[in-house]
């Protein structure tokens, strides 16, 4: 049974919510009385967080949480955005853990910049974030196409200067997913081409039929759609900007990674779902498992590619205790 399938608003009536609505947008508007002032703006003034990085991506990212605290930095998947993370990180910040996560240049927030859609730029935009913030003895944990930036990443970036400290792999892209000669069991390009058409022609239905059939698993049977979930994914991936996202494409799925993995010396979670109709486990996971020299292996039976958010508890945990082992 899916764990994100009940609401608090399941047995609300459409008046009932309509009538939460309201109330919320009336106490919008009410003074501010809390000793935690708000963020007092002025015009032309910018309140987001973010930094340019050196060939002029702007790049938004949250920051929450004590700044002497251990850091867990997350990487989202494509064509998401940091919001993809948020059960994870309101969860770990109550556990007293800073908690940082990043929008890819050309996502969510940050700017729509036409280059550097590739893995070498989404590392070095993650290493700018982390010099920015000056970060040490960090947690980066990744999801899909994130998993593919931490580990080019803390291969290139984060181990010499010991900057890291532990990686979690969760649903992730490496070694390679395309098939290859060398890589026979990989997803053919036929597929991916498939992706950049889909998009190219009608973004917003692709985007809605990812969410609500194989990214969640709500297309198998008696999985109830849970229409929050789908809504947000396809929020999320509208933010972003059509041409990073289609370039992106290429990035996730022809980048092999191989070398990265060999490279990674540090303590690894690797964790996926044996019911990922995203990226297949047995190219992805195990093959983790055996290119990397420290890994933890955990496969889920029944669990689909987003499981941070069908099953938020259970993967939260999972990686709370693997941070504390």
């Amino acid at each position: 049974m899916n764990e994100a399938a009940g609401t608090p608003f399941a047995n609300m009536s459409r008046r009932d919510v309509i009538k939460l609505g309201a109330a919320a947008a009336a106490l919008a508007v009410l003074p501010f009385t809390s000793a935690a002032q708000p963020f007092q703006s002025t015009t032309g003034v910018k309140n987001m967080a973010t930094l340019t990085t050196q060939d002029g991506a702007e790049i938004f990212y949250k920051d929450w949480g004590p700044r002497d605290a251990q850091p867990i930095m997350f990487h989202h998947g494509w064509p998401l955005s940091a919001d993809d993370w948020d059960a994870q990180m309101l969860f770990f910040l109550s556990q007293g853990f800073r908690v940082i996560a990043h929008d890819r240049r050309g996502h969510g927030r940050s700017s729509q910049i036409s280059s550097g859609h590739d893995m070498d730029h989404y590392a070095a935009d993650a290493a700018a974030v982390v010099a920015h913030l000056d970060l040490h003895n960090v947690v980066h944990v990744g999801h899909s196409t994130g998993g593919g930036e931490v580990a080019r990443y803390v291969a290139k970036y984060g181990q010499p200067d010991g900057r890291v400290a532990k990686a979690v792999l969760m649903s992730a892209v490496p070694p390679l997913m395309v098939k290859t000669d060398s890589n026979p069991e990989g997803t053919p390009l036929s597929v991916f081409d498939g992706f950049r058409k889909a998009l190219a022609e009608n973004r917003s239905q692709f985007y809605l039929d990812v969410a609500s059939g194989p990214f969640y698993g709500f297309n198998r049977p008696d999985t109830k759609v849970v229409d929050g979930m789908v809504y947000n994914w396809w929020r999320q991936g509208m933010m972003g900007s059509a041409l990073a996202q289609y370039l992106g494409i290429k990035a996730f799925s022809e980048t092999d990674q191989t070398e990265d993995l060999k490279t990674i010396t540090v303590p690894t979670l690797v964790m996926q779902g044996d019911d990922d109709q995203v990226v297949p486990y047995k190219d992805a996971a195990l093959l983790q498992d055996k290119l990397l020299k420290n890994s933890t292996l955990k496969v889920y039976p029944g669990f689909p590619h987003g499981m941070l958010t069908t099953h938020a508890e259970t993967i939260n945990n999972d990686i709370l205790a693997f941070i504390k082992g």
